[in-house]
Parts: C-alpha cells; structure tokens; sequence
C-alpha cells in the first residue's frame, strides 16, 4: 500500500508529534480532535516546534511553511476517510480506545489501515473490536515523536504480513527505525524502561537520595540521557501509572504494583511537566 495521507485521532502531546514527523517527512496529515481548542493546541505546538527547528537552522522558512501546509486540522471524523493509514493517539485508556476504533473503523474504508499508538495495552484485544483485525498493528512512538528516532511496531495475533510490512515502510519513510515485537503488556521498551521509573519513585519515596541525585546516579552511572524521574515527569505521571496498573493486571505479579508515592502525586494533579509540577516544577 502506498500511503500518501495519514489519519491521526488526537492532537494532544503524542498525535500532535506524529503529525509534524509525517508532515515533515512529505506526508499529508488529518489530524482530528474532540474540540476545535484542542485542535487549535496542536496545530500551534506543531507550529512552535517547528519555529525552534528553523532558528536552529535544521530546517528552512520553505520547509516549516511546506510542512504547516501538510497538516489539516478537524474535529470531523469522516474526514478520515482521506487517509490510507489512520493512527489513534488518544489517552491510553482501553474504553476509550475502543469506543474510538469502533467509531472510525465503520468509517473507513476496508483497505484502510488502522494503527494504535498504544504503550501498553493490547493490540490483539484493540484489534478484535474491528471488523478489520488483519489490519490492525501497534505503532508505538516515543516522546518527542519529533526527536525520537524509534517506532516500536506491535503485531496482534492477527496482523497480516503485508499490515507489518506497509507500516514499517511508513515509518522508514519518516526516517525513524523500527523494531518489531510480540503482542505482551507493555511490548519491549516500556516493559523494560516503566517498572525502572517506579523502581525510581520507590527510592525517592524511601529517602535514599534527592531527586537529583536519582536522576544523576542514573545519567552519570548507567549512561542514560535523562534521569527516570525527569522522563516520568516528561512522559507524565499519571500515564506511567496507568502503565504499571496495566502490567499489575496482566501479569498478576506483585512486582509490577505501583509505587504508593506515584499514586499519590496523580491524585494531588502532580502530572510533570504538562501540568507545571511533577517530581519537579517547571
């Protein structure tokens, strides 16, 4: 399949940075949202990360203004119906899900791929509410869409070989590699890389150190770019609570339960950097 036009449902941090990788990458975008205000969001986040691009000089004013030209913006499902591929990138909820997928798959048409931007849960489960499972995959990209290279690709159980194969392309198209892997809670990377988060507010909640000194001990001692607490308050707190409650659930081992002080700051609105104050402030 050739895909020329790219359906994305959410304009919020996720949908709004797939939207610029496609649009950057020559594709055109339908990005769709409940509201023409959280439509208005994207579309200007869209628009400010791509300002701070061209002063960097990564860009030129052609591309920025190209790039802005690509990416539609509606509130109106059956524009849609446009897209070759339509990725959902709503909240990682499972009823919302799937009361999206439900919606848009009576949309499209049959040939149309559909893709979740899900980080935990299921694409098998996700796939089964469509009347097109085959053609249904996970695309997992990482936040900033627009700086991170990879794209997790998540097959079902029934994902056909030519879905996969459309999809990868798609993602080699935007110059990002892919990995692909089973369908399992939490796939690879966030299976790996929540527990470790919770592991880090299980630590801070313990005394052991300062935040900083976490993040520190974990830049300086293991190599990583950004310490687990500066990227929980990236990701947003409350979406890796919602990751550890899924594995909790999954998997029934009282390893993946959630850290007490996590939960806490969820319930306070302590969400990281979307909402001005996680572990830090900003």
């Amino acid at each position: 399949m050739n895909i020329t036009t790219v359906g994305i449902i959410g304009a919020g941090t996720m949908g709004n940075g797939i939207a610029q990788a496609c649009a950057v990458a020559g594709l055109h975008v339908v990005m769709v949202d409940i509201s023409d205000a959280a439509v208005a969001r994207g579309l200007s986040t869209v628009a400010g990360s791509l300002e701070r691009l061209l002063k960097k000089d990564k860009i030129s004013a052609a591309d920025r203004d190209a790039a802005l030209a690509r990416i539609h913006g509606s509130t109106n499902y059956d524009e849609l119906k446009a897209a070759q591929l339509v990725i959902e990138a709503a909240t990682e909820n499972f009823e919302l899900k799937v009361k999206i997928l439900r919606q848009v798959d009576a949309l499209l048409a049959p040939e149309v791929i559909i893709a979740s931007n899900t980080s935990s849960i299921s694409i098998t489960q996700l796939a089964a509410v469509t009347g097109r499972p085959d053609r249904f995959i996970g695309m997992h990209f990482f936040n900033p869409v627009p700086m991170m290279a990879l794209v997790e690709i998540i097959r079902g159980l029934q994902t056909s070989d030519a879905t996969h194969e459309a999809v990868q392309a798609m993602a080699l198209a935007l110059g990002k590699p892919t990995i692909t892997v089973k369908n399992a809670p939490g796939f690879v990377v966030n299976r790996i890389l929540v527990p470790m988060i919770n592991e880090a507010f299980f630590v801070l909640a313990e005394g052991l150190a300062t935040p900083e000194d976490i993040d520190a001990g974990m830049k300086l001692g293991c190599n990583h770019p950004i310490g687990p607490l500066a990227l929980a308050d990236m990701i947003g707190l409350d979406v890796c609570l919602a990751v550890m409650e899924v594995y909790l659930r999954e998997f029934g081992d009282s390893k993946y339960r959630p850290c007490p002080l996590l939960k806490e700051m969820v319930a306070a609105g302590r969400l990281g950097r979307k909402t001005g104050r996680g572990v830090y402030s900003y």
